[in-house]
């Protein structure tokens, strides 16, 4: 069984976090985004997995190579992002016999995987609230029928996922025509194969899409919850460790630490002394974390500094972003309301009571600068000291 992982898109919405990352390969617990589908379908029965890849495609293929926990791994070049079926069939050179799409930047549960992996032609759904926003699976007893985009009057409540296992003919019926979205899509292959084959609708029983700075959060907050604790770096005696925390070998943590899990600190990282971490936070390696700094539910990309007498809650650092001393970080607005960002040019609820800051690759803060909630630091992106952030920067 062939599993296509698609891995090629640049993640603008995720932006600036994937300024030089692609978002596939960003951050979420023990590993890349991308690499939790792809072992998950290893897991569900995949013998080979084909990667298609597109923006910093480079990246993808040096932490994958050419075998990944024992399966071959293929690479097919998606030039232009037309679509999931456009992706496909950038990958039709390396598909034989039955195969499996899943997106690179979802995280699905095993068990939902290796049920949608057994069996004959299934796609991937969700149980929404409110289907009418989505593409709405119409079926036949337990056989889907159709997926109808945005209905007015919805025939289920189960929407399209994106992850499906498709027979060996679907090869042959990736050359739709493009969408009114303008794009190729899958839904349209889907269509022709519903012609000769019955469709299984598996139910997804977890399921995230990651492509957004606070969906990074809920997946760390997903996979970090799901971690055992393993101490194999330097800790000092007088240093608190509490519950589930990992502290990778080459890490370091400075006396007077205290450490509540789920939390991970990876190699070459340095924790302390007198810092407090907690709350879901992966400190990434060759971070800095000071004297006296908070950190909460945070994710930290390699190189971040948090310094001395800092406070970062709700937040995500992108590579090589430093903290001037004393930076404050508010998460939380006065009357309680959802935080809103930036994304791409409009205002959008994360749907969050508590939520920091995004800062991407290299921004700078002056010592003593505050942060509102929500605020967006651009790549390079610098502050003075003492300065209130109330807008993106």
């Amino acid at each position: 069984m062939q599993a296509i992982v698609l891995a090629a898109g640049e993640g603008t919405r995720m932006r600036p976090l994937t300024h030089s990352t692609p978002k596939p390969m960003l951050p979420v617990g023990d590993r890349p985004l991308v690499a939790h589908t792809a072992s998950g379908a290893i897991e569900a029965g995949a013998d080979e997995l084909v990667f298609v890849v597109g923006y910093e495609a480079d990246t993808v293929r040096s932490y994958f190579g050419d075998r990944y926990q024992g399966v071959p791994v293929s690479y097919a070049v998606q030039d232009e992002q037309l679509g999931t079926a456009h992706a496909v069939r950038c990958a039709r050179e390396f598909i034989d016999g039955p195969f499996v799409v899943l997106n690179g930047d979802d995280l699905y549960d095993q068990a939902s995987l290796n049920e949608l992996f057994d069996g004959g032609p299934a796609i991937g759904s969700i149980e929404v609230d409110n289907p009418s926003n989505y593409g709405v699976l119409s079926l036949n007893g337990e056989t889907v029928t159709e997926v109808i985009e945005k209905p007015a009057e919805p025939p289920s409540n189960l929407v399209n996922a994106g992850a499906y296992k498709f027979p060996a003919t679907a090869r042959d019926e990736l050359d739709v025509e493009m969408s009114e979205r303008g794009e190729y899509e899958l839904t349209d292959v889907l269509d022709a194969v519903i012609d000769t084959h019955d469709i299984r609708a598996v139910v997804l029983d977890r399921w995230l899409g990651v492509g957004r700075p606070w969906e990074l959060l809920a997946a760390n907050e997903w996979k970090l919850g799901d971690c055992s604790r393993q101490i194999d770096g330097e800790v000092h005696d007088s240093a608190e460790l509490r519950g589930p925390v990992v502290v990778a070998e080459g890490a370091t943590i400075d006396a007077g630490t205290v450490i509540e899990g789920p939390v991970r600190i990876e190699s070459g990282a340095e924790v302390g002394p007198n810092a407090y971490i907690r709350g879901a936070t992966r400190v990434g390696s060759d971070c800095h974390i000071g004297n006296g700094a908070e950190v909460k539910n945070s994710v930290l990309m390699a190189g971040a500094n948090v310094p001395h007498l800092s406070y970062v809650g709700d937040s995500l650092l992108g590579p090589a972003v430093n903290l001037g001393a004393g930076t404050q970080v508010a998460n939380l607005r006065h009357d309680d309301a959802d935080i809103e960002q930036t994304v791409k040019g409009e205002r959008v609820s994360t749907g969050r009571r508590k939520y920091g800051i995004v800062a991407g690759d290299g921004a700078k803060t002056g010592v003593n600068t505050s942060l509102a909630p929500g605020v967006v630091l651009s790549a390079g992106a610098t502050t003075l000291p003492g300065e209130q952030v109330l807008r993106d920067r």
